[in-house]
């Protein structure tokens, strides 16, 4: 399932939430220090693990 990255607008606290690729499209979470949904995405690293060996 995928991270994402938000940055709350209101306390400009970031944090990750871990969301299927359906929810993330519906709303957006809530900021978990002061609850509020007034929350932005946020640009984040990409990581991508592979079952093969190097």
């Amino acid at each position: 399932m995928p991270i994402y990255e938000y940055r709350c607008t209101k306390c400009r606290k970031r944090f990750s939430v871990e969301q299927s690729i359906s929810e993330h499209g519906k709303r957006h979470p809530a900021c978990p220090k002061c609850k509020s949904r007034a929350v932005k995405p946020m640009f984040s690293t990409f990581f991508a693990k592979t079952g093969r060996k190097s």
